[in-house]
This record gives C-alpha cells, structure tokens and sequence, in this order.
C-alpha cells in the first residue's frame, strides 16, 4: 500500500467526494499506486494527485484510475463532473445553481443556465447541438452565446433543447420553462399552455391578457396602435405620439413586450438596470409612468398590484400582428401553397422597420432585441427557401451574400447561397462558399461545418441532378446507378495465385442460392488489401451491377460507423438524401431491398470485427462481399474464412526484382537475398526496400541490405513515403488489452520468435486454458501466427517491434 496517504482538505465537496471514493477503491484492492500505474499507463504521480483532493484532475486521470482499480469507469467520471462544477460555483463565493422556482431576473436566469452547462461538464457547444434534438432547435453559436451569457434562449423549443443538451431530467424542465417564462414576461406557465402552438422558426402565439380583459373605456383605448419591430413608437389614429426620452421608450417597450400583462415594479427595475439599480430606481419608474399615462391616456396604462400594464388589443401591436401572419403562413407552406406562404412572409418580414427596439436601453431590451432579430432571420431563411424552391434561385443570390457577410457564422444562410449559386450555374462559387466557411468556423469557434453543409458539398461536387433542380421541375427519368468503387489494383501484382484462386472461386458462386463472404485475414502489411482489389478486378465480371467499396479504418483510433457507412452506400445505390433514414435497422433494411436483384461485389477493408461488418452485408443471392481484417473473423456465420501468410521465397524474390529491375537484383543476388531475409518476407518491407532503392539509383542493394542489418535499426529503416512498417506494427499493438500487450512484449525479450502454451503460462502464471486463450487472441488480433497445437509464431519484425514497444 504505501505510506499513509494525507487528509483530505477541501471546501469542494465533490472533490472531497471523488478524492474518498477513488482512495476507498484503491483500498479495497491492495494496490499501491505503482501497481495502478503500470496497470494504466499513468504516471504514478498523477494517480496520486488525482486523489490528494488538493484540485479536481483531469477525466482522463480520473478514467485510468478508476480502470486499475477495476472500479465502475461511469461511476467515476458522474463525481468527477460533481467536482468540476462544485470548483465552478466555488469559485464564485460557493453559490450553487439557482432553483428555477426562484428565478425571478434575467441576470439570474443566465447564471442558471451556465450552472448547468457546468454541471453537465462543459460540453462542446456542437454536441450540444446534435443532443438538443431536430437540426435548427440548438444552433452551435446560438449554444455558446448562452453559456456565455451573452444571451438567454429565444423561445421555449430552444430552451428545452438546451435543457436537453445539458441533461437536465424531463421532469425538472417545466420549472426552467416557467422560470423563462416569468423572467421573460411571456404568456402562461407550461402547467397552462394552451393547445395551438407555433412552430420551432417563430414565437408561440397566444391570446394576449387584453383579449381577456375589457378595458373600461374600449373606444379611448383601441385607437392607439404600437410598433416595437423598429424605433419603440406610438400612434393615436393616424397622429404619431412623442414617447419621451430613452427611458421612457424603455418602459414602453418592456409593457408592450409583456402584451397586456402586469409588470411588478421590480421586474422593471431589473430590466432597466439589471444588478445595479440606482437608489433612486423606483421614484424613477414611477416617474416614466406618470410621463406615459399623460400620452397615452388613463385607460391605457394602469396601476395594478404595485406594478403597470398596457390595455391594448392583439391587432394594435406590430409583433403580434407579425406572430399571427407567420403563423399562417407555416399553415400555407404545410398545405403546400409556396406561393401564398411566400406573400405571408414577406408581410411578416415588410413590418420590420430597421433594428428591432432600436436605440432602447437596457439588459431585457438587449436580449428581447437579440430574441426578435434571431426570429426574424429564421424568417428570412425560410422565405428565401421558398424562393428556390420556386425556382428564383438568381434573385437570392444577392440578397444572400448581402445576408452572409452581415452574419458570416450562420451557417443555414451560407447553405442556402450554395445552393443559389450551384443552380446559377456558378459551381466554382458555390464549392469557395464552403472553403470560406469551414476556414471560418475554425477559426473563430473551433468546429467543423455541420453535415448537412458538408453533404451538400459533396453533391456540388458530384454534380447532382436533383440538387439542380427546383422543387416544381419535373424530375427526369430516373436512369440506373451503377457504382465502380473499386481501387484500383497494383501494376506489379505477384503470386498470390492458391488464395486468389480461392476467393475468386467462391465469390463467383454470387447466383446460387447462399450469399457468398469471403474473410481475408492476416498480420499487417501481408498484403490483404492488394489482394483483396485484385481479386476484385477479376471477377468484376460476374457482378454487372456494380462494385462498392469502403475503408473501415478498423486499426484506427476510430473505426468507420456502420451507419455512416450505409448512407454512403446508399447514395451510391441512387437514393436521395431525403430519403435515406436516421437509425442504423432502417438504412441496412432500405440497404438490402435497394440491393434486392441485382448483382454487386462489396469489398469491405480494414474491418475492425464481425460486428462492424453484419449490416453492410446484403441480404439475397446475385451479390457478394470480399472482408479484409488484421483480425480473424471466426463469428461471421457462414463466412468462407482465408488466412493469409507472408510471401514465399520465390513470391519475395519476384515482387522485389519487378520494384528493383532485374539487372540490378541480377547483379547483385546474395544482398538481394540477404534484403528479403531481413525483411521477413513481408509485402510491405518488401515493397518499401524495393522503393528505397528504385528511388535512390545511385545506392547499391548491398548498402540497404547493410543498413538492414542492425536488428536495432531495422525497422527505423523500413518507411518510405507514408509507409513504414513500425507504423503498421503499432496499429494492432494498440488494438490490444493491457494483458495480451504484457504477454506481447515480454515475448520480444524471447531468444526466439517461437513461443509456447507453457511459456506463456509459465510467464503468467497462469493455467493452461488462460495462457492459450491469451495466444489465441494474439493470433487472432494478427499479432501471430498458429504453427501447431500449442505453439506459435510472431513474425521477425513484430518480434523486432515487441523489444521496443511501451
């Protein structure tokens, strides 16, 4: 165990929670932390500090511990997000979030909010995106002006989507919603919404209170008329009324916004100077009110429960009117009248009169300010896709580019200028479009385009028809899509012939009445993938339909995701984006009826497992699916399983004299010999010699096969280019679990390559069982290769590699 280690002392319960926790399980294992950390990777230092409580550690030290100690990884990374948002309200004199029951001002609404951004440990404002539900909900840079405070939500769907992205438990979101609403002075609580609710791209539309209330003197009242979609203005008839200084305007504005509501005294003092009213804040509001009254006349404003509201009707007010015409027009467009949803929208968009609350002071005009000009660009994007679909893609484009340069990270704009530009025949324009925006996003929030943008360049780049086309063009004739994905193969191709016999032979079997696999396995660098192309190429025949092929980057830190996969396939198959569907069953079901009768070769490379690989598989005779993998696909039911070795001597000998020339090879034989010997016959040291030395015609065979020479060197000297053979060597070393990784580099220690069951269970001490289990999987993962029962081999090089490997 160690010396005793010290108190605890923080004011950061978490942490104190995180720091027992850690300790308590470290405890209850015996370990010492030199033990945890040659079980984790970790520093011993670091595991130490990450349990002294003296400050919140990294989640990455905070997972290797938890590792090592055989601990619950979920567990410890939910305290280690307690402790993390416990240092937050530390540091800010130990507040904790604020209860939504008592919210009761913007300021304080915006600090509950960044607590649970906190509390749910910071995450990346584009997940938060993707977590907020529907594409639009949670915009990315509407995300970071919260949390920076620099804005509250717009409305209640991007609210609850934020609520969503911070996980916030369901039950617990009506309460922020209320909070919300009350700060914001919007209609009833959520216990009470009515049952017409707008659509996520405007306001909610609600009877105002003044619809409710008859105003004692309705005449006096109903000839007054208000706008707030511009300068703060009010007119009696047709004569415009003087509404007094900005102040003044300001406490008109919060009345209004508020649509025949009261507002307490307090309320309005926190929306005229938020945290730092003046002393004299309420004679001051009382004053503006005096001043208003006198304007607009004692049945309008009124003095109800210590506060003041506005006697208006809905139509007298320009943003209500506004919330109505929008209304309609989303009711037009899901009607599928284009045309009078565009003439609603842009009566919407005509009552508009500059900036929103323009010049008006204050932080709740501020953010109002920002709700309305947010509201109104959803606005616009929607009628200006309206406008292509109706085929006016030439008259966007100004307005576009006119719209992007204004707000250059609203990345629905810049894809609506793409698509402009791409039916304008100005595809180069269109492509430098995305180039600009991806530079941009990088630069100033760190993120990639959205995918939605990114797949929308690719079919710029494709040249989709579909895309080019407005919504009431008629769709031609649909012509059949036959994929050639292949890559293509070697020029010097070499030997191969028993296992390219083979897979050829069962692959052309694709008519019967069984869907034909192949599996290709074997270590890295043997060669797989040039085998598997070829193989390909030959029999392409046999599949007129077509051939795909993907990467499945199954040795990378992140191996290709089935679905992503399956839409690829699928767009190479002739489906629209439209039509392609969300979940995994339902794109490898459309997968396998789109592949129904027809007859197509799918070359599946890099597979990480069997798992990864079941649904990209199809479903009916006529097609057929060639896999390669470092690993041994034994679970693949019904695969026809081919082990791939290292090349024979005259294999070897052939593929180096094609890179080489066979004058030099000639000259030379014994180096040549000595070259291929020191690469263990491997393809790809072959491939890379040869390469160096086709390269480099002034060396001579017998200088590489001397570099070549010195084991410790070795593989240093092996890469060319982006080859190299350590490289390939460290993929599947990182593939392994910590005790396949131990057995493997006590075996490069070994005075042969040749390794047994009984060595190895002598080197763990183990059973039997467990010691060939653990070479099995070592086989399995291509690190080496089975001889006979009980005894394997690792190949020269990795044997090489296992001396130096950490």
């Amino acid at each position: 165990m160690g010396r005793r280690e010290k108190p605890i002392v923080t004011s950061n319960k978490a942490l104190e929670r995180l720091a027992s926790w850690l300790r308590d399980h470290r405890a209850a294992g015996g370990w010492s932390y030199a033990q945890l950390a040659q079980r984790s990777g970790c520093h011993a230092t670091t595991l130490q500090r990450a349990a002294s409580g003296n400050q919140v550690p990294s989640a990455r030290a905070v997972e290797a511990y938890a590792r090592a100690c055989d601990a619950p990884v979920p567990k410890a990374l939910e305290l280690w997000k307690q402790a993390r948002a416990g240092e937050y309200y530390g540091a800010v004199a130990g507040r904790a979030i604020p209860s939504p029951v008592y919210v009761s001002g913007l300021s304080q609404l915006k600090a509950g909010l960044h607590g649970l951004y906190v509390k749910a440990g910071r995450p990346a404002v584009r997940s938060m995106e993707e977590r907020a539900g529907q594409w639009g909900k949670l915009p990315h840079s509407t995300a970071h002006r919260i949390v920076q405070g620099q804005t509250v939500p717009r409305d209640e769907s991007q609210l609850i989507g934020f609520l969503t992205a911070c996980d916030v438990p369901e039950q617990e979101q009506p309460l922020w919603v209320d909070a919300w609403r009350r700060v914001l002075n919007r209609a009833t609580p959520m216990t009470a919404l009515p049952e017409r609710t707008a659509s996520p791209a405007e306001p909610a539309i609600r009877p105002s209170v003044s619809e409710q209330r008859i105003p004692r003197n309705p005449e006096a009242v109903s000839a007054l008329r208000f706008s707030v979609l511009g300068p703060v203005r009010a007119w009696r008839g047709s004569e415009l009324l003087s509404s007094g200084s900005p102040q003044q305007r300001a406490l008109l504005a919060a009345l209004l916004l508020r649509e025949g509501r009261t507002a307490t005294a307090g309320e309005l003092i926190d929306a005229f100077w938020g945290e730092d009213p003046p002393s004299q804040a309420l004679a001051t509001i009382r004053t503006y009110a005096s001043r208003l009254r006198k304007i607009l006349g004692e049945e309008a404003l009124v003095s109800e429960s210590g506060g003041y509201a506005l006697r208006i009707g809905r139509g007298e007010l320009d943003l209500t009117l506004a919330q109505d015409l929008a209304f309609e027009a989303e009711k037009a467009r899901a009607g599928g009248d284009r045309l009078q949803a565009r003439t609603l929208l842009n009566k919407v968009l005509g009552l508009w009169d500059g900036e929103a609350l323009s010049s008006v002071p204050g932080p709740y005009a501020d953010n109002q300010r920002t709700r309305l000009e947010e509201w109104r660009l959803q606005l616009t994007e929607t009628r200006l896709d309206l406008d292509l679909e109706d085929g006016c893609h030439t008259e966007a484009v100004s307005e576009l580019t006119a719209l992007t340069a204004a707000y250059p990270l609203r990345e629905r704009l810049r894809e609506l200028l793409m698509v402009a530009l791409y039916r304008s025949g100005r595809q180069a324009e269109a492509l430098a479009v995305y180039a600009d925006t991806r530079r941009l996003l990088a630069e100033e929030l760190g993120v990639d385009p959205r995918p939605e943008l990114a797949q929308l360049q690719q079919r710029i780049l494709r040249a989709d028809e579909e895309l080019a086309r407005p919504a009431d063009e008629p769709a031609p004739a649909p012509t059949p899509f036959r994929p050639a994905q292949l890559p293509a193969t070697v020029p010097d191709f070499t030997g191969r012939h028993s296992p390219a016999r083979e897979l050829g032979e069962h692959l052309a079997t694709a008519g019967n009445s069984v869907m034909p696999v192949s599996a290709l396995a074997g270590i890295g660098g043997v060669g797989k993938t040039t085998l598997a192309v070829h193989v390909a190429h030959r029999i392409r025949p046999h599949f007129p339909d077509g051939q795909l092929y993907v990467d499945l980057q199954g040795t990378g830190a992140r191996a290709a995701e089935p679905e992503t996969v399956l839409a690829s396939f699928l767009r190479a198959l002739g489906t629209a984006d439209s039509a392609i569907p969300d979940t995994l069953d339902e794109r490898a079901a459309l997968y396998r009826s789109t592949l129904d009768g027809r007859r197509i070769l799918i070359l599946l490379d890099n597979a990480h497992d069997a798992a990864q690989i079941r649904p990209l598989l199809p479903g009916t005779p006529g097609c057929a699916a060639l896999v390669t993998s470092r690993m041994r696909m034994a679970d693949l039911a019904g695969a026809h399983l081919v082990d791939l070795d290292v090349m024979s001597s005259e294999e070897a000998f052939q593929l180096f004299t094609r890179i080489v020339g066979a004058e030099r090879v000639q000259a030379e034989l014994e180096a040549a010999l000595d070259v291929l010997a020191a690469c263990g016959f491997l393809p790809l040291a072959i491939r890379i010699a040869g390469s160096r030395l086709a390269a480099r015609r002034n060396w001579s065979i017998s200088d590489l096969a001397g570099k070549l020479a010195d084991e410790r060197q070795r593989l240093d000297e092996l890469q060319v280019g982006d080859l190299a053979v350590r490289a390939t060597l460290d993929l599947s070393y990182r593939q392994l679990t910590f005790v396949q990784a131990q057995v493997f580099r006590a075996l490069g220690t070994r005075s042969t390559p040749v390794v047994s069951v009984q060595s190895v269970r002598t080197l763990l001490n183990s059973s039997a069982a467990e010691a060939e289990k653990i070479l099995e999987d070592l086989a399995n993962a291509g690190i080496c290769i089975p001889l006979e029962p009980g005894r394997y081999r690792l190949h020269d090089l990795a044997w090489l590699y296992a001396r130096t490997a950490t």
